[in-house]
């Protein structure tokens, strides 16, 4: 018999084992990494980001365990979002989470091959983020929070009904907020309404924008644009002392002080989103998935805003709610 030398057994076995190993495959999943960004953070945006997270979590991404799991605000800052960009993209995630309009718009314009999921978008076609509503065949999908704008226009009417002037405090940089600044002109006419525009391209100019408001209109309605709600209570504050009542579209400004809103639950949105990232990470392609809106509209009602406000509700109207803010 012919012994073997011990060191040609060594590199049998090692080349056996790695064999062995190769057609084994991993014994668990590979790791994902989601990155997500938001241009500022406030109630409804961050409640967002944990939707986004809890459902990933039911999906079985877990953070901390098979999840790399990064959160950046822009701190209102579109300089910033653009940096996070850049950063995110040089960290090769396998999905970027943009929430809101400038965050979506800085990660789209700064990649075209990382999946990007937006959220929080009020237009996603006039951000220029996707052409249209089907899916993109692009590396970006996502959930918008677009409204019905004749729903809000019917709320108006609800809690203050012989309102004529409509005011409306938004960032005129903010696309999402221009849209339904364009949109509100051509549909409150047909209800007998005129809008009443005052702009704040900053988060400390809106105080002085609602300000500017009082004496010239009957009631104030708010979207969801990130300077406004980022400051609303300086809102709120102007609504208080000059008796304007204050209709929202965001259920989380219900909250700090406007009268009523009819909108998305933002957790539920996040999870929707959630959803759509856990399909890319499963192995779908952004681009074969189309963008989503959510129908579950909500109307939040807060009584003690209203007095302060000097509205005076019809118990009907907050027996209606989902939600009465006490």
């Amino acid at each position: 018999m012919f012994s073997v030398p011990a060191r040609f057994l060594q590199k049998s076995c090692l080349g056996m084992l790695l064999v062995a190993a190769a057609f084994a495959g991993p014994a668990v999943a590979a790791d994902k990494a989601v990155s997500v960004t938001a241009i500022v953070e406030h109630p409804a945006l961050d409640s967002v980001r944990d939707g986004v997270k809890e459902e990933l979590a039911a999906q079985g991404f877990e953070a901390g365990k098979n999840l790399k799991w990064e959160y950046q605000s822009a701190q209102g800052n579109p300089g910033t979002a653009a940096q996070i960009a850049r950063k995110f993209i040089g960290d090769k995630p396998d999905v970027i989470v943009a929430i809101a309009t400038p965050s979506a718009q800085a990660v789209v314009a700064a990649t075209k091959s990382i999946p990007t999921v937006y959220s929080a978008v009020t237009d996603p076609v006039a951000a220029q983020l996707v052409a249209g509503w089907e899916a993109s065949g692009t590396n970006v999908t996502g959930v918008s929070d677009l409204l019905e704008l004749q729903k809000q226009i019917d709320l108006i009417k609800q809690v203050v009904p012989n309102a004529k002037r409509v005011g409306m405090v938004y960032n005129p940089g903010e696309a999402n907020s221009v849209v339904v600044v364009e949109q509100f002109k051509k549909l409150l006419p047909a209800a007998g309404l005129t809008l009443v525009e005052a702009t704040a391209p900053r988060t400390v100019d809106v105080g002085q924008a609602a300000r500017s408001l009082v004496g010239k209109v009957d009631v104030v309605y708010t979207n969801t644009d990130n300077n406004v709600v980022s400051a609303y209570e300086a809102l709120v504050k102007v609504a208080t002392d000059a008796k304007i009542p204050l209709i929202a579209s965001d259920t989380d400004s219900v909250k700090r002080g406007a009268i009523a809103a009819l909108g998305i639950d933002y957790k539920d949105l996040g999870r929707q989103t959630g959803k759509v990232v856990a399909r890319i990470l499963k192995g779908e392609a952004p681009g074969t998935i189309a963008s989503e809106t959510s129908d579950k509209l909500q109307l939040f009602v807060n009584p003690k805003a209203a007095a302060s406000q000097g509205v005076t509700l019809s118990p009907e109207f907050v027996q209606s709610a989902a939600s009465i803010i006490e």
